[in-house]
């Protein structure tokens, strides 16, 4: 039994018609096993700029604070492209969500569903029937939120952004790693670029030094630029990958493109304690929006994470990817998973096939 506050932005786009399947699923757990739900809805990106002027309002911020958990759809499109940097949805909404929160761990899965297996654009030999790596990305340090700026050089203008870490920082990202691996195969891979960056160095030192205190989890190094050809080549040599915001956004992607289905993966941003904003790893998808075709499952499945991780609630959790499991073994796709001959449903039935299941 449970009462959760959950604020919920539904964003711009597909947002609200994949997060209204996912408050759906999130009742319909409720129901079976007895917790209540309580949706606080505002609005974030880039309908808060029209409604607003602003991306993220004080309002939202404040309600994102006093909840249990975020619940948060797409935000941004080509609508808001003009605007300055810290009026764009992207950033003006999720980098300050992400740092004003302490969201400072992401975590995204990419996952191959045996049902899906052949839409991996990797060959089946090397990729299988099935694939589950855990990317676990740092969020709110690195070069995103450096120093940055413009200053006359020797060949005229010039523009920098400062990569920092400090050993805080990384250890803390670390940790979130290691008792990830702890919870699956006990495999960490750290993705650095220590050969040549000074904050690579400290970066791998310290995540060297974490790994002494889990003696059971096997800890490998690899440069960047080697392990972007090794998830292609050998992606079945990763578990749990660590590193830095950047390379995290980089590799996550690649990641997520070895599965063939962008619109299948979750994520979650944790902070210290329970709190996490959850999200699918799609965009906003806007020549789409209203018209019943978008795939809720990756926002469904981040409901999933949203159990798991924030209010420990393994069975819950398992109860939601069994569904969906469920229904990709019948055969059911959205389409932008469908297959030749396959017909495809829409956005609300494939959550109300899901909330059957549950």
């Amino acid at each position: 039994m449970g009462s959760y506050h959950i604020t919920v932005l539904k964003g711009d786009g597909i947002g609200p018609d994949v997060v209204t399947e996912a408050m759906g699923v999130l009742e319909c757990v409720g129901k079976k096993y007895g917790h209540d739900f309580v949706f606080n809805e505002k609005l974030a990106g880039g309908c808060a700029y029209d409604a607003y002027g602003e991306p993220l309002p004080e309002e939202t911020l404040e309600a994102c604070k006093n909840g249990d958990a975020i619940l948060l759809g797409a935000v941004g499109g080509p609508k808001w492209d003009h605007l300055p940097a810290n009026l764009r949805p992207e950033a003006g909404a999720l980098l300050k969500l992400r740092s004003s929160l302490g969201l400072y761990a992401n975590l995204r899965p990419a996952i191959i569903h045996k049902a899906l297996s052949d839409a991996s654009p990797i060959k089946p030999e090397i990729i299988g029937d099935s694939l589950d790596i855990l990317v676990v990305r740092e969020l709110t340090g690195g070069i995103y939120f450096g120093e940055r700026g413009y200053r006359e050089g020797k060949h005229g203008e010039e523009a920098y952004d400062v990569e920092a870490y400090s050993e805080f920082e990384i250890k803390r990202i670390a940790v979130q790693a290691f008792e990830a691996a702890m919870k699956r195969n006990k495999h960490v891979t750290s993705i650095d670029k220590a050969n040549v960056l000074e904050s690579s160095k400290l970066w791998r030192r310290t995540v060297t030094e974490v790994a002494k205190d889990y003696p059971e989890v096997e800890l490998d190094h690899m440069y960047v630029d080697n392990a972007a050809m090794q998830l292609v080549r050998n992606p079945k040599h990763f578990d749990v990958i660590v590193t830095s915001n950047i390379f995290g956004d980089i590799i996550s992607d690649e990641a997520s493109q070895i599965t063939g289905s962008i619109g299948m993966l979750p994520s979650a941003s944790l902070a210290d304690g329970a709190f996490g904003m959850y999200e699918p790893i799609h965009g906003s998808a806007p020549d789409i929006a209203g018209q019943d075709k978008a795939n809720p499952i990756a926002t469904i499945l981040s409901v999933a994470m949203m159990f798991r991780y924030s209010f420990q609630k393994p069975d819950e959790a398992a109860a939601i990817e069994r569904a969906v499991d469920a229904v990709l073994a019948e055969g059911w796709r959205t389409p932008d998973i469908a297959g030749p001959g396959d017909v495809p449903i829409g956005t609300k039935k494939m959550g109300q096939l899901i909330r059957e299941h549950i």
